[in-house]
C-alpha cells in the first residue's frame, strides 16, 4: 500500500483501516467515514450504528 500523507487519511468506522479520505462513503445513519472496500462488500453502516440497531441475542 502507498504511504498516505498525514492529513489525507481517515479511519474507516466499519473495519478500522486507514484509507484515503476521498475514497469512501458516509454511514447511512450517522455520516461517519466508511472506506470503499467496506462499501463494495455491502457495508452501509458503521460499527457503532450496526451494534445499536442489532437486537441482543437471547
Amino acid at each position: 500500500m502507498t504511504d498516505l500523507a498525514e492529513g489525507d487519511s481517515m479511519r474507516c468506522r466499519a473495519c478500522g483501516n486507514d484509507e484515503r479520505a476521498s475514497e469512501g462513503y458516509p454511514c447511512m445513519n450517522c455520516g461517519t467515514f466508511i472506506c470503499v472496500i467496506c462499501n463494495l462488500r455491502g457495508v452501509i453502516r458503521c460499527r457503532a450504528c450496526t451494534a445499536a440497531e442489532t437486537p441482543p441475542q437471547k
